[in-house]
């Protein structure tokens, strides 16, 4: 079961901590899905937002689709996402009760479908963040200094 992935959304690991991940589906339009297929998205500044109900990928922009020409679609529509009852159930009362949120990590086209990989995120604090990058700069040296010998 291969896949491709179309897009990621590189600073969620620099600016969250991911605490779960989930596969969802998009329900697209046709003029979106080749679009997608061509590489023409991205999510840097998409989040999900969850009403009990449904869950959304709000903000994700998806460029037009030249050929289909006046059946083209809004670039940045909200998109419905394609979960379980129960896994949009979850996430909807994680989102409420913790402050948590919910951003979409990489969209991938998996046997000819649109897919997104969401995950329920927490922020992280400017010393989380400087904490990280120190710890990458020592490990880095402890490599060089290994390389050298």
């Amino acid at each position: 079961m291969s896949y491709k992935v179309v897009a990621t959304n590189r600073k969620a690991h620099h600016d969250y901590f991911i605490l779960d991940r989930y596969e969802a589906g998009i329900a697209l339009k046709g003029s979106e899905i080749k679009s997608i297929r061509a590489g023409q998205i991205s999510i840097k500044e998409a989040y999900v937002r969850v009403d009990g109900r449904e869950a959304w990928l709000v903000d994700a922009h998806i460029a037009p689709y030249d050929p289909a020409s006046r059946l083209n679609h809004e670039p940045r529509r909200p998109r419905k996402l394609l979960l379980h009852r129960r896994e949009i159930r979850k996430l909807w009362e994680q989102v409420r009760q913790k402050g948590l949120t919910i951003v979409p990590l990489k969209v991938y086209i998996k046997n000819g479908l649109a897919k997104v990989e969401i995950a329920l995120v927490k922020g992280k604090k400017i010393h989380d963040k400087r904490a990280v990058i120190a710890k990458r700069d020592a490990e880095r040296e402890i490599r060089r200094a290994y390389k050298v010998r």
